[in-house]
């Protein structure tokens, strides 16, 4: 038997502080077929981040000549930086038949699947938002206000849940990955994706 596959786009998204970085890192790390889309940013890099391969660190000049040519799948600012995904890495990793891992923020969730209807969409959520207060302090990557607004700003991106395709309660990191990885063991078997020839 032969068979072919066609890449697929897999937008995984949630309120900052659901552990969707972490269940992303996991997933790249056990399945070969699946690759990270890296994406810009025009906030500084943390300390442990590393240019190209956490973010595309960009001035904001260099990110307003990408947007007049076009060049972003989806842009949106959040928390007073802009963030984007460039459409020529998503589309050129797909034509390699690799299945390409988004871990963005909702609102640019949104923009990727308006754009791109046949991504697969996963939100993920926190158990509770006194579960998300605790492990955005825990984090310990932002002050206080940032904090609150990002706090704030879940509540709103919550109530969104339902434009996605499948939503996942990480109260459990090993339960929460073992969902997001079944998602997407099935997504690879749809008809649309996978040829496989009978001889």
């Amino acid at each position: 038997m032969t068979e072919e596959r066609k890449g697929m786009l897999i937008v995984i998204s949630g309120p900052s502080g659901t552990g969707k970085g972490t269940i992303c890192e996991r997933l790249l790390a056990d399945d070969p077929s699946l690759t990270f889309s890296v994406s810009a940013t025009t906030r500084a890099p943390r300390e442990t981040e590393i240019e190209g391969v956490h973010y595309f660190f960009l001035t904001e000049e260099k990110y307003d000549r990408l947007l007049a040519q076009d060049a972003f799948l989806e842009h949106a600012t959040v928390h007073g930086h802009r963030y984007g995904t460039l459409k020529s890495q998503v589309e050129q990793l797909m034509e390699q038949g690799k299945n390409v891992v988004l871990d963005i923020d909702p609102q640019g969730a949104k923009e990727v699947m308006r754009q791109r209807p046949d991504c697969v969409s996963i939100f993920i959520l926190p158990p509770s938002y006194a579960a998300l207060r605790v492990r955005l302090h825990t984090r310990n990557t932002d002050d206080p206000v940032e904090i609150e607004r990002r706090l704030g700003n879940a509540r709103g991106e919550i109530e969104q849940m339902h434009l996605y395709q499948y939503a996942v309660v990480n109260d459990d990191l090993e339960l929460a990955y073992s969902q997001v990885s079944s998602i997407i063991a099935a997504e690879k078997q749809r008809t649309t994706r996978y040829f496989p020839v009978v001889e």
